[in-house]
């Protein structure tokens, strides 16, 4: 369902409406998740915070949890990782893993720390909720980066399981969830050239 938001005259005279007043509300939103998690979070703050009124959120997410969903896809969507061009698979994926620890780690972590309410009351799960927020986008980048290096020839195409495929992201956000914060750019080094590269490389192809 298409919503047009209009608010009433807020206490600077002044009305906003439509994309401009709902990416206020997603800003304070996501500010009220970062900085109090969503265990603290409420309609009635995000509301004093964007400066406009309750019902204007209500009409929009009836449910704190959609609001908090909405929140997070909206800041996802302002914070896009490029997709590196090195021209060699090792520089893409350095480029790449270092690109989304520097960016992903405070959602990561907020993920881990700060959501527990929001699972218990969705009956939802870390992983379907990364799911509807950045494997898209993040499988999409990775793809890219593989695809191209089998066309340099640079990497044996079938080694290339999903499994294998998905494994920068995995070994990414294992860093994270294990030690609270992204790994430095010398153990990202480490794992594509000693872990990755190895996995893939057309010299150890299988007779």
């Amino acid at each position: 369902m298409y919503f047009i938001m209009v608010e009433m005259e807020n206490r600077n005279g002044r009305r906003r409406r439509g994309a401009v007043l709902e990416e206020a509300i997603l800003d304070a939103a996501w500010r009220e998740l970062t900085e109090n998690g969503y265990e603290h979070f409420t309609i009635e703050a995000v509301a004093a915070r964007a400066q406009t009124s309750r019902p204007v959120l209500y009409r929009r997410w009836p449910q704190r949890a959609e609001l908090a969903l909405a929140a997070m896809q909206n800041y996802w969507r302002q914070h896009p990782i490029a997709v590196p061009d090195t021209h060699s698979l090792r520089g893409d994926l350095i480029k790449f893993l270092r690109q989304l620890a520097k960016d992903r780690a405070g959602i990561m972590e907020m993920f881990l720390l700060r959501m527990n309410q929001y699972f218990a009351e969705t009956r939802s799960t870390p992983a379907k909720l990364r799911e509807s927020l950045i494997s898209k986008d993040q499988h999409r980048i990775t793809d890219t980066l593989l695809d191209r290096a089998v066309a340099r020839k640079e990497i044996d195409p079938a080694k290339l399981t999903p499994l294998i495929r998905a494994l920068p992201g995995s070994w990414l956000r294992h860093e994270i969830i294990m030690n609270f914060k992204p790994p430095s750019e010398a153990i990202i080094t480490e794992f594509v050239d000693q872990i990755f590269l190895p996995l893939v490389d057309v010299s150890t192809r299988r007779n």
